[in-house]
């Protein structure tokens, strides 16, 4: 671990004198590069120095009880700085460990978030809407905008499915648990008899793809033009703005409709396509590394039901973790935090067991 940590600091002050180059001040590129491998590497740093700085608290109480001679008031304080010193090293090794865990390389990233409707009909797509909701209100509360890309509402106001970006410096670290099944229990409006009725709502969360993270061939791609239909206007039955675009290669098909604009709507789909086939790479990728070595959190599948939204009860439950808030107001209005911070400390204590 020294060694790298180490290793770490040597490169972060490379870094910090290479900042100050000007012909790295005049590369924007690799002036960007280096400042985001600067950042990664701080908090690193500042805790190494925070461990070195209890170290040698550690040692100079040693020192000086070992060579004795202290009067009996000054021997018990400096026991305590011993004590203090050893209780500090032990939190900041585990701390740095965390630290030194490999980063995913996805978590500083935008992300598209995708949400369908399942079980349930117009009950499954009002939660639908209420989920888009919860997510939104989380993103503003961080100070991040959100962009609607596609959207397919009904009539009582939900959604069949919804697909969004989140524009935010780490939106992915903490967006990535929400993929895979949300279920809702509670008496529909609708409902005379005051039964509770169970619904699921799936959501897919994709790091936004950058061009250099997925080079698409124009060759592979069919783009279709037809006219946008739903809510908008009088201007969606003139125009043929929306597009559909299919990735020849895999299938996979994208529209989008929501912009008057047709070059706009084809803009968007494109981010959506690239995020998909991000995200197909990288699955394949997992499915190579080894069963006991993949995080147990966040493992992305949609068919997996994570979480339980029980409203006669005000509960949420994240089934992964076995952890349940009595919180469901504040949940669904954006006060996602407690659930997330629990998710990633549960991620990193399953990788540091399989780092050994």
């Amino acid at each position: 671990m020294f060694d790298k940590l180490e290793a770490a600091q040597e490169r972060y002050e490379q870094i910090n004198e290479m900042l100050m180059d000007p012909a790295v001040i005049g590369d924007q590129d690799r002036y960007r590069d280096l400042m985001k491998e600067y950042k990664n590497l701080t908090p690193i740093v500042e805790k190494f120095k925070e461990y070195t700085a209890a170290k040698n608290d550690q040692e100079e109480a040693r020192t000086m009880l070992d060579e004795g001679g202290l009067d009996a008031d000054f021997k018990e304080m400096v026991q305590e700085q011993l004590e203090d010193a050893k209780a500090r090293l032990a939190v900041l090794s585990e701390e740095l460990r965390v630290l030194l865990l490999p980063r995913d390389p996805n978590d500083d990233k935008n992300v598209i978030i995708e949400i369908r409707g399942g079980a349930g009909g117009d009950e499954a797509a009002l939660f639908a809407g209420s989920l888009y909701r919860m997510y939104t209100m989380y993103a503003e509360s961080r100070g991040w905008k959100t962009e609607i890309l596609s959207q397919s509402e009904t009539e009582l106001g939900g959604f069949k499915e919804v697909s969004f970006l989140i524009t935010g410096d780490g939106a992915f670290s903490r967006f990535k648990y929400e993929s895979g099944v949300h279920r809702v229990q509670r008496v529909p409006e609708t409902e005379t008899q005051g039964r509770i009725h169970t619904s699921t709502v799936t959501v897919a969360v994709l790091p936004e793809a950058e061009e250099v993270d997925i080079d698409i061939n124009p060759t592979d791609l069919q783009i279709d033009t037809y006219r946008a239909s739903g809510a908008g206007g009088q201007h969606v039955n003139k125009t043929e703005s929306a597009i559909r675009i299919t990735h020849l290669p895999t299938g996979l098909v994208v529209e989008c409709q929501d912009e008057r604009s047709q070059f706009k709507n084809k803009d968007k789909a494109m981010k959506v396509l690239r995020s998909r086939l991000l995200e197909q790479k990288q699955r394949a990728q997992e499915d190579e590394i080894a069963a006991e070595r993949r995080s147990q959190v966040g493992t992305g599948d949609r068919s997996e039901r994570i979480r339980t939204y029980n409203f006669p009860q005000g509960r949420v439950t994240d089934h992964r973790i076995g952890l349940t808030l009595y919180k469901l107001d504040s949940i669904l209005n954006g006060s996602l935090d407690e659930l997330t911070d629990a998710l990633i400390t549960y991620d990193q204590a399953e990788k540091l067991k399989s780092a050994g």
